[in-house]
């Protein structure tokens, strides 16, 4: 029973007063969508249902989530849709919450709350540490960045071919020589800080976060 508390918090996650970002169980869950005042519900996905609540208005960006599928040519309409929506709230989810919707949500923040790639992404995980976006998404956000600023902060590394672990003289791999070939398998890209471009504090993202 003590888990279940936790369960529900991850369901939706607060990115700002007005602006929450999750899975398609949040669109699902009616007394979460009338608790936080939700009239707006960007579903990211290509057969999750778009539930019909009084007064929730319903957008579809209909999108797989794989490098290739075209997520950014939705990042404008979406994030003007949001931007519309001040005057209520807005959940905006895919399958769990991992990829597809947390880049629309960047896509957002880059565009009208006048933050870079590098301080969306840090504002997004602060709430939502276990996002996770493919690299065709990121590519397309950092297209995305540069169209709005001219310039990109950060860069996806290029994820070298793990190293395999060394072997004992019996021909065993002990445990350490295990957790340090686990370290280096590419698990997301690696995102880095430009060195020439300055970061908010987390005082100014929260100044940011409560603007509307």
């Amino acid at each position: 029973m003590a888990l279940l508390p936790q369960l529900t918090d991850m369901s939706v996650s607060q990115i700002t007063p007005t602006l929450f970002l999750g899975g398609a169980d949040a669109s699902l869950n009616a007394a979460l969508v009338s608790q936080k005042g939700i009239t707006l519900i960007v579903n990211a996905t290509l057969s999750h249902s778009c539930p019909a609540y009084p007064g929730v208005e319903h957008v579809r960006v209909p999108v797989c989530d794989l490098p290739t599928a075209r997520l950014g040519d939705h990042f404008d309409r979406v994030a003007d849709r949001i931007h519309e929506n001040r005057g209520g709230g807005t959940l905006v989810h895919c399958a769990v919450g991992m990829s597809r919707s947390p880049a629309l949500v960047m896509a957002y923040l880059m565009r009208y709350r006048g933050v870079t790639l590098c301080q969306a992404h840090r504002w997004v995980i602060e709430s939502r540490p276990y996002i996770r976006l493919n690299t065709g998404f990121w590519e397309q956000l950092l297209q995305y960045e540069r169209r709005l600023y001219g310039k990109n902060t950060v860069r996806v590394a290029t994820c070298r071919t793990p190293t395999p672990p060394l072997r004992s003289m019996s021909g065993s791999v002990s445990l350490q020589q295990q957790r340090s070939a686990l370290t280096m398998v590419p698990r997301s890209p690696l995102m880095t800080r430009a060195m020439t471009s300055p970061l908010m504090t987390r005082a100014e993202l929260k100044i940011n976060r409560s603007k509307k």
